[in-house]
């Protein structure tokens, strides 16, 4: 039996690499990446209502509430599944808004899995993944819930075991909009494309986010951090930023460099994992 109530998590993830390899002519941008989740992020709570009301508490600052991904995700679901359900949805919001860390996304995610579980659709997989899509193109990864190789505008995905390792995650005090960086005449567009078998072995090391220069440009909170974090290792700007993140072998060692982080500077450590606790989650509940 499905329970009235229940809490599922919402992860963050990181590109540990991001080439932008085209422009299309409707404006969309050609990627790859390599999505991988982290055991940190926000938290979604599921109670059914008795009416068919859609709230979500608290309301988050500067975003309406018609606005919000996890809103617009029940909405779409409720439509498309011909549900006349309520749900009161309470968000324990974790992840820094404007950070490259895909929070609107994943609660969008999150909020599709849950209310398909709690108001029992029988909607699959790829088809959650699809109503995804039309949410926002980082959306289907966080549905299917394993780590991707992701092509076109990152929807195209093949799953892919990178390492996984321990991160420090910095985020800088700006927020990005995705928006005004794909616009900037600056930004790399023409990155050669590469096989997909890198994504598979894990190693994005000789890979870059063709992103960091336009935003170290512009904010240069976004460059200091880098320059910090750069100093015990390689370390990389996630999605269109402005959250930038160090790869770490250990726990130990990732606690230690953020013990030593300069005062001001706001992040936390995480392990990357290629099976999303969502998913994991889920799998309890049923």
């Amino acid at each position: 039996m499905t329970a009235a109530t229940f809490t599922l998590p919402s992860p963050a993830k990181l590109n540990l690499f991001l080439h932008i390899t085209g422009r299309r002519s409707d404006g969309y941008h050609e990627l790859q990446t390599l999505f991988q989740f982290l055991d940190y992020g926000d938290s979604l709570t599921f109670q059914g209502r008795q009416d068919d009301r859609i709230v979500l508490t608290p309301a988050l600052a500067d975003v309406p509430e018609d606005q919000n991904l996890a809103v617009r995700a029940a909405e779409l679901l409720r439509r498309t599944a011909g549900i006349h359900r309520g749900v009161s949805l309470t968000l324990d919001k974790r992840l820094p808004m404007g950070g490259g860390l895909g929070g609107g996304s994943s609660n969008a995610a999150t909020t599709l899995l849950g209310l398909n579980h709690l108001w029992k659709t029988g909607l699959d997989v790829n088809e959650l993944a699809e109503l995804g899509l039309a949410l926002g193109a980082d959306v289907p990864v966080f549905v299917r819930g394993h780590a991707a190789f992701g092509e076109g505008v990152g929807e195209k995905l093949t799953p892919a075991n990178p390492p996984e390792d321990w991160f420090v995650v910095l985020k800088p005090e700006v927020e990005i909009s995705t928006a005004e960086i794909f616009s900037q005449p600056g930004l790399t567009r023409n990155t050669p494309r590469i096989t997909i078998a890198p994504a598979f072995e894990g190693d994005a090391s000789g890979y870059r986010n063709d992103c960091e220069d336009v935003v170290k440009q512009l904010y240069p909170e976004v460059k200091t951090s880098l320059d910090w974090l750069s100093t015990f290792g390689p370390a990389r700007l996630t999605g269109t930023g402005a959250c930038i993140f160090g790869r770490f072998p250990t726990e130990a060692e990732a606690r230690r460099v953020w013990a030593s982080k300069p005062s001001g500077i706001n992040g936390f450590v995480a392990k990357g994992v290629n099976l999303s606790p969502l998913n994991k989650k889920l799998t309890e509940l049923e």
